[in-house]
């Protein structure tokens, strides 16, 4: 697989698609690029239809990634003494495998870490997590990540799940993807047999990361339905973004696609406080909204959890419409999708 990390690469790709990049733009990606790195596939590049469309905006860096200086490198507190290990919740935790992906995504959490060599996981060091795991019988779920645990090659990966299947405490694996969506082509046969070997005892679950309607094509419909085909079940993460998704209308439209191609909608996030990433960043109650435009609206498992991952490391807080109003008496009020009211009351 040949990446697209040099403008001259990316001016060249995009001229083919009669985009044309003006000095002034060759001149602001390449002072971007200096300090986060630029990594685009063939596959994902051609999805862009025109200058700034959902997908462009996902994918080709931008200068306010380094002219707007808010936000923090680390605001969920991942870095801790255990390299590669976050245990925030009781009985679960996250791993980081690779710091390598298929693309990197200009909204990146983690942002202060993909592409950087000194930054991937060291086999010695998943090893120490791995002792982590064994050693604290209270986590039953595992969560890895990166980067993308499917960059992988399949013999790490496998070794990796051979090793957390003999942490007899387990009960399920998780592994966080966007492979699915930007580069499907990495979900070969050979990958879907290995994952089917491990995908019981303990249990295996794939969430993807689409953000658009538009990166539901034939070809990630059919990596998704290779991954269903290995008996794994799969979630969908989105982030609320400005100039990709931040609709009640683009929402309802991934997700209901989402579900046709058997991708359930798990949680849609309000930006994390990201140095770099920022103006992506809109206002909390335009997820209020797009909550409000789904539930009622459509079917409601494609409705998923609106979150905040509170900064400091305080882990994922839900959000929702206000549809009740309690009273002294006990009853309450109620507002449906249509915000007409109800009274809910024992006589």
């Amino acid at each position: 697989m040949t990446f697209i990390t040099e403008i001259k690469t990316l001016k060249r790709e995009l001229e083919i698609k009669n985009i044309f990049l003006s000095d002034d733009e060759i001149k602001e990606i390449e002072e971007v690029t200096k300090k986060y790195p630029m990594r685009i596939n063939p596959y994902y590049l051609s999805l862009i239809q025109e200058k700034g469309d959902p997908i462009w905006n996902q994918c080709i860096p931008r200068i306010e990634e380094i002219e707007i200086s808010s936000g923090e490198e680390d605001p969920l507190n991942e870095e801790n003494e255990i390299p590669f290990l976050t245990h925030r919740y009781p009985d679960r935790c996250l791993l980081l495998v690779s710091n390598s992906c298929g693309m990197y995504c200009r909204f990146c959490t983690r942002k202060r870490k993909v592409g950087e060599a000194k930054r991937n996981p060291t086999r010695d060091g998943i090893k120490k997590a791995l002792e982590y795991i064994e050693n604290h019988k209270e986590i039953r779920d595992v969560i890895l990540s990166g980067g993308d645990p499917l960059l992988l090659s399949v013999e790490t990966l496998e070794r990796i799940l051979v090793d957390l299947r003999k942490i007899k405490h387990l009960e399920m694996i998780r592994i966080g993807t966007r492979v699915p969506c930007a580069m499907p082509e990495r979900v070969t046969d050979k990958l879907c047999e290995m994952l089917k070997k491990y995908n019981k005892n303990p249990m295996l679950y794939i969430n993807t990361h689409f953000e658009h309607p538009r990166e539901i094509t034939p070809e990630s419909k059919k990596a998704c339905e290779k991954l269903i085909d290995s008996g794994i079940p799969l979630g969908n993460q989105s982030v609320i973004l400005k100039g990709v998704n931040n609709s009640p209308e683009i929402f309802k439209e991934l997700n209901q696609k989402l579900l046709s191609i058997g991708v359930r909608p798990y949680y849609i996030y309000q930006p994390d406080l990201v140095k770099g990433t920022t103006h992506f960043i809109g206002p909390v109650k335009d997820g209020i909204k797009i909550i409000k435009g789904l539930r009622g609206h459509t079917s409601g498992m494609a409705v998923p959890h609106f979150v905040i991952d509170a900064p400091g490391g305080g882990g994922k807080i839900p959000l929702i419409p206000n549809y009740t109003k309690f009273e002294k008496n006990g009853n309450i009020k109620i507002k449906n999708y249509q915000d007409k009211n109800f009274e809910y009351s024992l006589k």
